[in-house]
This record gives C-alpha cells, structure tokens and sequence, in this order.
C-alpha cells in the first residue's frame, strides 16, 4: 500500500487533508472548507478525487463542498446529526466503512463536545481530529458541553500512542504560548515551541503530530495532573478536584487568554 497525505492551507488557518494512493493516483478529501485550493491541487498533479469525508457542520470545513460534489460527482460522507451540505452517507457513531477501490477501512469516533455532532475518522494508524484535537490545543465549545469535549479528549487520549493526528487548523504556536502560562516549568513546551516556530519559519505546517506527543505538554490532556489542577484553581478560584472540573475551567481561561 502506497499513500500519501497532503496538507492543503485554506483560509486562515486550515488545513483541508487528502488521503492519495499513490498507485491509482486518486485521494480522499477531508473537510473542504474551500473547493479552490483542492480543484488547483488535483489538476495540477492529475489526482482523482474519490469522496469527501466530514468531521462536523461548521462552515470553514464544509463550504467548499457544493462546488466538489458539481465538479467531480463526490459521495460525502459525515456525521448524521449534523447539517452536511450534499451529504449522502451519514455516519453514526461506531461505523466502520470502506471507499471502493481505496485500501483503507474507516472507524468513526463520537468527537462531540466542540460541535454537538462532531466526529472524527480512524483508519491504519491515522486518526483525522477535526476541531477535537489541536496540538497543543482542543476546539472551543461551539455546540456541545465540556463534558463531552472532555471525553472526547479522553478517547483520543486512550488510542494507541503511536497513532499519528491529523487536525483541521495551525494554531499550535499560540497553543503553546498558553500550555507555557498553565505550565511554566514544563521544558517539553518549550521544545515543542522552538521547533514549531522553526516550522513556520519555513512556512511549513506543525503537523501531524502523535498522541505520545502530545501528551506531554498538551495541557487540555494533562487535566488529571495535580501541577495543572492547582494552576486551574489559583487563575479560577474555584476548588479543583476532578480532571473533568479541570478541563472545564481550562478550557474558560484558554477562551479569554
């Protein structure tokens, strides 16, 4: 099996991904927030598209959709409690399903919290996050509860370690400036910080990355260790005791940072 993965920048600050197999040239699209810089990337390197795949409704993941599906007949393929433009096969929680003629097999994983409906994609190693899972980082609460963000990290967090991140946004150096403020004598930030602005320096991206990674210096991760607890409680001022408490007034204080 030959594949390849190609981060495309769109917008701001996305990341639109394809999945290529190299040996039929044809790709998976995942979360078009633009149709442009994916119509420009497969002409130019003659690569048929094959599907759209989804993680949640939000316009900068889903708008470039319509302009696909007229151009290149796409199935689409997204969570069914949410409003996916075009979507022809809605996904629910625990599907596992597979592209035809495409050597992967996909799992979906319940990701709500950021949106009420957000899922994201495992398959051979590769886990597609979405809004979920930043490095360094997690999705604001746009939708859903702190609850369910907070298990939902906790998924994640229980995958194998070794599985690498794709995610959907490159905001991993101001992730890191506030992984810096909860955990200022944690020197695996600053590690990080000093080779994701080398990244960028070079206008490279800052991911993928692994879960073993991240969890060492992603606070949203780290929700169940004593040295984040007691930063939560000092910034808050409230009694920290559960990793669940931890994470919500985390992610409040990450909100106005």
């Amino acid at each position: 099996m030959s594949l390849h993965l190609k981060a495309l920048p769109s917008l701001s600050d996305n990341y639109i991904w394809l999945i290529i197999n190299d040996a039929d040239s044809s790709a998976i699209i995942i979360d078009p927030g633009r149709s442009e810089p994916c119509t420009r990337f497969l002409t130019q390197e003659n690569i048929n598209p094959i599907a759209i795949l989804v993680t949640h409704r939000h316009w900068d993941h889903v708008e470039g959709i319509e302009k696909l599906v007229e151009v290149y007949d796409l199935p689409v393929y997204g969570p069914a409690s949410e409003n996916i433009p075009c979507r022809s096969k809605a996904l629910e929680i625990g599907d596992r399903f597979k592209l035809p003629d495409f050597p992967l097999n996909f799992e979906v994983i319940d990701l709500s919290g950021h949106t009420e409906g957000h899922i994201g994609y495992l398959t051979d190693g590769m886990f597609f996050s979405g809004d979920t899972l930043f490095s360094s980082g997690c999705g604001r609460l746009l939708g859903g509860t702190a609850l369910q963000l907070h298990n939902s990290l906790q998924r994640i967090k229980a995958l194998p370690r070794d599985l690498t991140i794709y995610c959907t946004h490159e905001y991993t150096i101001d992730n890191l400036h506030f992984a810096l403020k909860v955990e200022p004598d944690n020197e695996e930030i600053q590690l990080r910080l000093d080779e994701a602005k080398a990244l960028r320096s070079n206008n490279q991206p800052t991911l993928p990355f692994t879960i073993d990674q991240e969890i060492l210096y992603n606070p949203f991760l780290r929700t169940d260790r004593q040295s984040i607890k007691n930063a939560v409680a000092q910034h808050s001022g409230q009694d920290i005791e559960t990793s669940e408490d931890c994470f919500r007034y985390l992610r409040l204080w990450k909100d106005g940072f």
